[in-house]
């Protein structure tokens, strides 16, 4: 498949996919859950790192800002925020303890919003049958021979974390899929 950089917004009967610039990642990596470092992040996020496969959320509405703390390994939380600040405070905390650490991801993820009821047939087609997350988990994943990152907190979408460099692959793949399940109108 040719690659491009298009991130256009893919839209069309039943789903949406659309870069999320707003939501900016960080990895939270520690040596175990019950850490001086996991407790730390609670205490700044208000959440706790999930379970395996789990992902939890806050927003805070009057400001606008979302906070998304979700399952990548045993021992890795994807970290998605709109609130500079609050990645700012964890780095800031992290720095004075040797059990985790915070690793700044705004300048290699991607975060991309599906929507619509075509986005489980689309990672189905896609990733394969099993691959979609329940509400407040996430998964990884091969979603176009691609390592993504799916996180659902909501009942009406999804979230795919991407390595930047793979996303207009992943974009165009995504459109291609699209077109197949006639998700996409006829030009």
């Amino acid at each position: 498949m040719a690659e491009t950089q298009d991130l256009a917004p893919i839209e069309g009967l039943g789903l949406k996919v659309e870069l999320e610039p707003r939501l900016h990642a960080a990895s939270l990596r520690y040596f175990e859950r019950g850490g001086v470092f996991t407790r730390m992040v609670h205490g700044v996020t208000g959440l706790s790192v999930p379970n395996d496969r789990g992902a939890a959320h806050s927003a805070d509405v009057a400001r606008q800002d979302i906070t998304i703390l979700a399952w990548r390994s045993p021992s890795e939380t994807t970290l998605l925020t709109t609130d500079d600040g609050l990645l700012h405070s964890l780095q800031t905390a992290a720095a004075a303890l040797n059990d985790g650490c915070v690793v700044d991801q705004r300048g290699g993820t991607l975060v991309f919003r599906a929507r619509g009821n075509e986005v489980a047939n689309l990672v189905a087609r896609t990733a394969g049958h099993g691959a979609m997350p329940g509400i407040g988990e996430s998964r990884r994943t091969r979603l176009a021979e691609v390592a993504v990152l799916i996180v659902k907190v909501q009942a009406e979408e999804s979230l795919f974390v991407v390595d930047r460099i793979y996303a207009p692959h992943l974009m165009a793949s995504i459109r291609v899929s699209a077109a197949d399940l006639n998700a996409l109108p006829y030009n």
